[in-house]
């Protein structure tokens, strides 16, 4: 299958459901680290007041948003790139946390979103983590 043959060409695992995974999180984390290029008032809009430098924030998580999610696809740099995305999304929990406690400021957002948010974001960290972990003799 195409599929198998390019994750061994890639040094991609050839276990389903360790190659599924691992794709999705490198395509999750470009696609939204490109967003913070292409539409950064979105989030300068989320940055709590008390954070410093907010478009220098948001400019250098997208780009290791994007750096990550390449990263992870590079065998060698794997581990460390989902160590990297782990600390990432920790680190940006704090816009999450302002959102859901200041619904007032994005209404064109659902209140519901905010708080899924909340939930989703340790789901992120987990499927970082688990995506990226070193290669057990039987995942293949």
């Amino acid at each position: 299958m195409l599929l198998t043959r390019l994750a061994k060409v890639l040094k991609l695992p050839v276990n389903w459901s360790r190659l599924v995974p691992l794709v999705a999180l490198s395509l999750f984390f470009i696609n939204v680290g490109i967003d913070h290029f292409l539409r950064p008032n979105f989030y300068l809009n989320i940055m709590p007041a008390y954070l410093p430098l907010h478009s220098e924030a948001v400019y250098i998580s997208g780009f290791f948003e994007v750096l990550g999610g390449i990263a992870i696809l590079v065998p060698k740099l794997r581990s460390t790139a989902g160590w990297g995305l782990v600390l990432l999304s920790i680190t940006v929990f704090p816009a999450n946390i302002h959102m859901a406690i200041n619904p007032e400021l994005f209404p064109e957002i659902p209140v519901a979103f905010l708080y899924v948010r909340l939930l989703l974001q340790p789901v992120i960290i987990y499927w970082a983590y688990s995506a990226t972990r070193p290669l057990s003799f039987r995942d293949g």
